[in-house]
């Protein structure tokens, strides 16, 4: 498992864990993160992402990416 901080843009990877305390796990899973899902990373810029989750774009630190498992 690896974080999603480490694939690289355009990939296409499954969500394989959610980690966190309790409110980031459930932060995240409002966002669209959820285990079985697929997420892309569209760009990085000093470690934060812009991700498609769910046809919708998001940008997410370095921190909350780091707790998505790829």
């Amino acid at each position: 498992m690896l974080p999603l901080t480490m694939a690289q843009p355009g990939e296409i990877n499954s969500i394989i864990h959610v980690g966190g305390n309790a409110e980031t796990k459930k932060h995240l899973e409002d966002l669209g993160f959820h285990v079985g899902g697929t997420v892309q990373i569209v760009s990085e810029i000093n470690g934060n992402l812009i991700v498609n989750v769910k046809d919708t774009r998001i940008a997410i630190d370095r921190t909350l990416a780091s707790k998505i498992g790829i």
